[in-house]
């Protein structure tokens, strides 16, 4: 019998009877798995009535009793991290060795968050002799959250988190793609003692379910993780309602390699971070932008490298590289391989089936070598295991290179010089900079992007300023003179 996923409304699955149903395929197979059952306009309203009604209990509890509940949020997923990772690993094609500290990670976004909720205060202003003003932090409201199928738990996790840690609700919408660990998650968050309605999730496609989501009257703000042109017209619908919306968008990062580098690490880092996750992530070090000196060994050493990559199920803790998501996506990644030869660029490896693996969606991880900067392998965003290399002389150059982009999220620099690192820090125009390490992520941090990366940043301070709204209250200190009108 086929499984039907639904959406999750007051701590509960919705009934699965009638309604529009998408097939969800396993990634390593290509057999249909389960169905979702689409939510509708209806039923996204439900939905939004659960959040608003349970907003009233959540944001006024006390800060330490909702913390109590995300840190057994906490506890609770680490302890069903196995069952989380096979889920997460069998629906999204991730491999599962790299999947299991995601779990952790998702984990950690309520404790962190919850930590940061302890440390919001307001400020007294006593400038003026007459008055004691002073500003306090409300939750903002109902927020449409709307989360990605590339990694479902890690950043549906943190927008989630980023919000009900200030005392708002939400109503979550993950891919249609990869529903099914999110579901569970949220399941194990109201086991840990979540009350109803604070968070729900609603299924279905962006032009049905995201766009009833999103355009809902009773949203007070969105957060978005996904593509960019999917984020442009969220914005532009946020927008015309005057809704506060927060964009983690694409992204085409440069990884500059500079000749004093320590070239195994910087294998290492680079590999790691365009393979990772199978490729298929924003902050993905895409442009490998290698000083002339060293770019023939570097560039043969990583394709050695990337042909060596263990291709297998993601369930297998050996497998380094899975199938794509879904087989549109692998379509769309492979041909990306016909652009790059138009634009007079080399294929230097990968881009076939790997043999033994007919069925389901993988590929070999490729390596391009790119004629310049303006190539559209070097532009737009692939979103796939596929490297593409540029040659720099000078520091300027490498530097002008990442900036050519439409995109800003991340960058990587790999070198030993302290001035080079500093340079790249101060000229890259992205919005973390990662010196000789592949994608640490710091929850306290700012984290998010310029231009089409993204709008507003996550991040303790910054996810605070969002999710709250700032009141100032002013109290006279003794009898003040007021204007008499009309005596």
């Amino acid at each position: 019998m086929t499984v039907t996923v639904s959406s999750l409304i007051e701590g509960q699955r919705v009934a699965t009877g009638g309604g529009h149903l998408l097939p969800i395929a396993d990634p390593a197979t290509g057999e249909v798995t389960c169905e979702l059952r689409e939510a509708d306009a209806g039923e996204v309203d439900r939905a939004v009535l659960s959040a608003r009604a349970a907003f009233g209990n959540w944001s006024t509890m006390s800060t330490d009793r909702r913390n109590d509940i995300l840190y057994a949020i906490d506890q609770r997923l680490r302890a069903h991290g196995d069952e989380l990772a096979a889920l997460e690993a069998r629906t999204t094609g991730l491999p599962i060795a790299g999947v299991r500290p995601l779990i952790d990670r998702a984990g950690e976004n309520f404790r962190r968050f919850a930590e940061v909720a302890s440390t919001v205060a307001g400020e007294t202003y006593l400038q003026n002799a007459q008055f004691l003003t002073y500003t306090t932090r409300e939750p903002k409201g109902v927020a449409a959250l709307i989360a990605p199928w590339n990694a479902p738990l890690a950043l549906g996790s943190m927008r989630i988190a980023t919000c009900i840690a200030f005392g708002n609700t939400c109503v979550l919408k993950p891919s249609e793609y990869t529903p099914e660990s999110t579901l569970r998650m949220v399941e194990i968050m109201h086991e840990a003692g979540l009350p109803e309605g604070v968070v729900n999730v609603v299924n279905g496609r962006g032009s049905v379910t995201g766009e009833a989501l999103t355009s809902h009257p009773d949203i007070d703000m969105i957060g978005f993780t996904g593509g960019t042109e999917t984020g442009k017209r969220i914005m532009a619908a946020a927008g015309a309602r005057l809704k506060p919306a927060i964009m983690e968008l694409g992204g085409k990062s440069a990884a500059i390699v500079a000749p004093d580098a320590d070239i195994e690490r910087a294998l290492d880092g680079t590999l790691l971070a365009i393979y990772a996750s199978n490729g298929q992530q924003c902050l993905g070090g895409s442009r490998i932008i290698v000083h002339r000196s060293i770019a023939d060994r570097f560039i043969a050493a990583f394709v050695e490298r990337a042909r060596k990559i263990r291709i297998g199920n993601p369930l297998d803790t050996a497998t380094e590289m899975g199938p794509l998501a879904f087989a549109a996506h692998r379509d769309h990644v492979r041909g990306y391989l016909d652009v790059a030869r138009s634009d007079g660029a080399e294929i230097l490896c990968g881009g076939g089936i790997p043999a033994g693996f007919e069925q389901g969606w993988y590929m070999e991880p490729i390596v391009a070598m790119a004629p310049g900067n303006d190539a559209r392998i070097c532009q737009e965003e692939i979103f796939g295991p596929f490297a593409t290399f540029l040659v720099y002389s000078e520091l300027d150059e490498a530097i002008a290179i990442a900036n050519q982009s439409d995109f800003g999220l991340v960058s990587y620099v790999w070198t030993r010089d302290l001035a080079t690192a500093m340079t790249c820090s101060r000229k890259i125009r992205a919005g973390t900079i990662w010196i000789n390490t592949p994608m640490m992520r710091e929850l306290r941090a700012p984290f998010g992007g310029y231009r089409a990366s993204g709008v507003g940043r996550d991040g303790a301070q910054h996810s605070a300023d969002f999710f709250t709204e700032a009141k100032t209250t002013s109290i006279p200190l003794e009898d003040t003179a007021i204007r008499a009108l009309g005596r």
